[in-house]
């Protein structure tokens, strides 16, 4: 069998009497395309932060590429290939876009606490930069402070940070959060053409969104996997709309 590109067994999390997350068992293939889901509180969030170790689990195993990683810290998780963005952008608001992007890049290739000079000055960072922002449409961006762009092009920057640390696996925690309405088919359009050996989880509230772009949708609900499944199987799931998604949707 291939190993997941990212797996969890037994996971666990308490904090004193509470339980967030209650022996999750979840396993992401590689180059998947799926989705994390469910209510306020569901355990979503504590669930992502354990993956990318933010916090420690109280139990269970976290496995990235087959390997056990869950006692690994932060950024050699991300040097081993798992990348993420945040429900609120983390950028460098008055840096122009390429040299952010530049800056992710040169955090993936260890010189960024030597660079005394700006990221973009050196020609191959800049280089691998700019065709990043071309490929998501950013190219025109390029220039401008990242505080003068609409959030919804903000959010395709962070992406591109992501996308620069070269990850096998990618969890965008609410892309479309904050973005316009109108912009959201963009964002989507965006992670349909993400490298298909890329395994990706999406965490988000935009239904919409989700069954548009995942091959699989995993349920939240109060720290524990409802069901998982199909999108077609989770729209006519009646646990699903009776918890979650209410009865008129996808009725």
């Amino acid at each position: 069998m291939v190993a997941s590109a990212l797996e969890t067994q037994q996971l666990c999390k308490s904090f004193g009497a509470l339980t967030v997350a209650d022996h999750i068992d979840f396993r992401l293939a590689p180059g998947a395309r799926h989705a994390l889901i469910g209510p306020n509180g569901a355990g979503k969030t504590t669930f992502v932060n354990m993956l990318t170790g933010a916090i420690a689990p109280s139990s269970g195993r976290i496995l990235l590429g087959g390997e056990d990683i869950t006692k690994v810290n932060q950024a050699a998780r991300v040097r081993r290939g798992l990348g993420r963005t945040f429900q609120i952008t983390s950028l460098f608001r008055k840096l122009p876009v390429l040299d952010n992007v530049a800056l992710g890049i040169a955090e993936r290739d260890g010189v960024a606490p030597r660079m005394w000079k700006p990221a973009s000055k050196h020609k191959e960072i800049i280089d691998e930069a700019a065709h990043l922002l071309a490929t998501l449409g950013l190219s025109a961006d390029a220039r401008t402070p990242v505080q003068d762009l609409p959030y919804g092009r903000q959010r395709l920057v962070e992406i591109a940070i992501a996308l620069g640390l070269k990850p096998g696996v990618l969890l965008l925690d609410e892309p479309a959060a904050g973005v316009p309405s109108q912009d959201s088919g963009h964002v989507l359009d965006v992670l349909a053409g993400l490298p298909p050996d890329i395994a990706i989880l999406i965490i988000e509230h935009d239904m919409d969104l989700v069954f548009r772009f995942a091959s699989r949708i995993t349920v939240l609900v109060q720290g524990q996997v409802l069901v998982e499944g199909a999108p077609q199987e989770i729209a006519a799931d009646r646990r699903v709309r009776d918890v979650y998604l209410g009865e008129a949707t996808h009725a």
